[in-house]
């Protein structure tokens, strides 16, 4: 392991505290996540199938928006 190494897992564990902080304060506020028009959900009586697909096209975007402003300025 190098040194870079080991800022690239700093960065992964307060990414990962910093996330787990917003879902623990606000929870309640969040519950639209998994809820957005065009997330598929089908739920009959034996069966239920959920596909949160706009929801996971968000999550990608944000990611990569993320991603280019970090690569941008370091």
């Amino acid at each position: 392991m190098n040194q870079e190494t080991g800022k690239i897992i700093i960065g992964i564990g307060l990414t990962v505290i910093l996330t787990g902080v917003l879902i623990y304060f606000f929870y309640d506020k969040l519950n639209w996540i998994g809820r957005l028009p065009g997330d598929i959900r089908i739920e009959k009586e034996n069966f239920r199938f959920y596909f949160p697909i706009t929801t996971m096209i968000l999550a990608s975007l944000l990611i990569t928006i993320i991603n280019l402003i970090i690569k941008r300025f370091f």
